[in-house]
């Protein structure tokens, strides 16, 4: 006889979420130096923290025997101005995954279905399964949302559709036509989670999805983050915003003290660091570029990408991966998402970046 047994079935059945692997572990299992090893496999800013951030990070540490702000406070009024909402159109976690959890309590369960694409985050698989939900993934075309024929995949029994924009681990754009004609066949009872922690660095166009919060709609939840753009990913804060009584139906499954008083402090200061935010921007375009031609001179098929990743047809995504880890450059294979001829390569600073690109050279060229 076990514990186990009174187990959560759903909960049972999950295969947890796997992270890119640290540095550390590589570095040991590699025999390498950690210094020497690369890490392009988790979307991270290569920039690291904006110096306002850490600024306000000093400022804060000898307030760490103290609990937060549980409300955030100085965190709400800031971004409420900064979107021009009111405060209490926000909710923050512990990075924008934790609140897609809240949208899992609060909206999900055994009678209820939920909508993404293909090849999206597979926490919006993990998250349904967890509450008992069944989830329709809408398959792409080469691997970009069709919105059009999510919104068709809404039946009676769905409360929640999920949009990453861009799209991880694709990095692919639905533009604001798309959007738009996408909400005008959504039913106001059916809660469209706009999933957007890459739109402070987009490489294109955003489509402004706040707008539908502005305007009164009352099934849009858009979610941002602080960890890609403001290079604030060990801190785990993020927040999401909506009409007023969805973010009351949140907040029931919010804990007390679940964002930091070191997360809030850094993220009231990183708002106003556009600086950090365009250099992050002009590396990721860099980047971009470069990949873009090493691919065309490789002849590797790779997705179009406007955020800071991009995903590449190596063939076989664990033995490249495997063979790159040996030299020290650590990047994401893709098989979990469907996709195990792809990696999924972040990018880093322009020495990491060409780094990679001589390694894929070397494994590549003919």
């Amino acid at each position: 006889m076990s514990v186990l047994k009174w187990m959560n079935p759903n909960v049972d059945q999950i295969r947890p979420y796997e992270p890119g692997r640290p540095i550390e572990e590589v570095a040991r299992e590699q025999g390498l130096d950690p210094d020497t090893v690369c890490k392009l496999a988790s979307n991270e800013n290569p920039l690291g923290v904006s110096r306002r951030a850490r600024l306000a990070m000093r400022h804060v540490i000898e307030d760490m025997n103290r609990y937060p702000d549980g409300n955030a406070f100085y965190l709400r009024q800031k971004l409420a101005e900064h979107h021009d909402l009111a405060p209490n159109q926000l909710i923050f976690g512990a990075g924008s995954n934790e609140l897609l959890e809240f949208v899992g309590h609060a909206f999900l369960g055994p009678e209820r279905t939920a909508v993404c694409a293909a090849y999206a985050f597979i926490v919006y698989r993990l998250v349904a399964q967890m509450f008992g939900s069944k989830i329709t993934e809408v398959k792409s075309r080469r691997r970009v949302h069709r919105l059009g024929a999510m919104a068709k995949a809404i039946r009676p029994d769905t409360s929640v559709v999920f949009v990453c924009n861009p799209n991880n681990p694709t990095g692919s754009l639905v533009r604001q036509a798309e959007v738009n004609r996408f909400m005008d066949h959504v039913p106001d009872d059916v809660l469209v989670v706009f999933d957007e922690p890459y739109a402070e660095l987009c490489l294109g166009r955003m489509p402004d999805t706040i707008r539908f919060v502005r305007e009164g709609r009352p099934n849009v939840l858009v979610l941002r983050s602080f960890s890609k753009a403001y290079g604030l990913a060990g801190l785990r804060i993020g927040y999401g915003l909506a009409a007023a009584p969805v973010i009351a139906a949140l907040e029931k499954t919010r804990q007390p003290f679940n964002t930091t008083s070191m997360a809030q402090a850094a993220a009231i200061a990183a708002i106003d660091d556009r600086l950090f935010v365009a250099r992050s921007r002009r590396l990721f375009r860099l980047a971009r570029g470069l990949f873009e031609r090493v691919c065309y001179d490789l002849n590797l098929d790779y997705q179009r990408t406007y955020a800071n990743f991009m995903l590449i047809n190596v063939g076989d995504g664990a033995k490249v991966t495997a063979k790159l880890a040996k030299e020290g450059i650590i990047v994401r294979p893709m098989a979990g998402y469907g996709l195990p001829q792809f990696i999924r390569i972040s990018f880093g600073t322009m020495p990491e970046n060409e780094r990679l690109a001589a390694a894929l050279t070397k494994l590549f060229k003919k």
